[in-house]
């Protein structure tokens, strides 16, 4: 199944499990003669006039624009009248009759692939149900079209390259920690923070402490605490309590889920 089936099946299911009267999405490209992405919506559930089949949105602006510039779902009650947003495709959005609209990112490889909306032909609110439908099916999505891919390039391969990845940071980190020169640490550093595909942790919502990104980074290879604590002159407990700490702050309730999450924000190499 291609990513474009993909999207169309998900807007199916939220069309139906949240009642909207139209539900669309677009997928993300990148124009390289501008500079900048944008989105061209295609892909249409619903009662729909046909007004908007085709249009491309540029990124910053209207509702779509909006959410892959800020890269987060975005609501509003009455489109042709927000302050939210700008009013470039009034028109369109006018000539189908929507008012309530919601559009949340899809979000692979921390890059918008592309953005579902869930809209009303009428001035009721868009509820909390229907945002929870929109970002869960949103969620899914970038679950489904991450399998599809590997399921091209082989996991075997994928996951090799990332483990080695993960063990070469950890080591890094490690000899980071034990020389003298303070020249020296900073440049081990700075080639450190390359393995993490040119995130930072300055630029990441989440700020762990550098002995927690140590634990989750030997996690990630499948490390038990113990093995950890001796790799890092530690003590067991007080790998547990760091690996604690890193799962609070990371919202998991597993390791997998520290690891997964982290890898998602940039703070490890994935």
């Amino acid at each position: 199944m291609t990513e474009p089936d993909l999207v169309v099946d998900a807007l199916r299911r939220v069309r139906k499990a949240s009642g909207v009267s139209l539900a669309f999405a677009g997928m993300v490209r990148q124009d390289p003669r501008r500079d900048l992405q944008t989105l061209r919506l295609e892909h249409f559930v619903g009662n729909t006039r046909g007004a908007l089949s085709g249009v491309s949105v540029d990124e910053g602006h209207g509702l779509g624009g909006k959410v892959i510039s800020v890269n987060r779902p975005v609501a509003v009650d009455d489109y042709l009248r927000t302050p939210r947003i700008t009013h470039r495709y009034n028109t369109f959005i006018a000539s189908e009759g929507l008012r309530a609209m919601a559009a949340v990112p899809v979000i692979v490889d921390r890059e918008p692939l592309a953005v579902l909306y869930g809209a009303l032909h009428s001035d009721d609110p868009i509820g909390p149900r229907t945002f929870d439908v929109l970002a869960g099916e949103a969620r899914a999505l970038e679950q489904q079209i991450v399998a599809a891919r590997l399921a091209v390039t082989g996991p075997s391969g994928v996951d090799e390259l990332r483990d080695r990845l993960t063990q070469a940071y950890g080591q890094l980190r490690k000899l980071g920690r034990s020389v003298d020169d303070d020249a020296l640490a900073g440049e081990i550093a700075r080639i450190t923070d390359l393995l993490l595909d040119g995130a930072s942790a300055e630029e990441s919502p989440v700020a762990l402490t550098r002995r927690e990104e140590d634990v989750l980074a030997l996690a990630a290879l499948g490390r038990s605490n113990a093995r950890i604590a001796e790799d890092l002159g530690l003590g067991v407990y007080t790998v547990k309590g760091y690996m604690k700490d890193a799962m609070g702050k990371l919202g998991a309730s597993t390791r997998l889920e520290a690891v997964v999450t982290a890898r998602r924000m940039g703070l490890l190499p994935g």
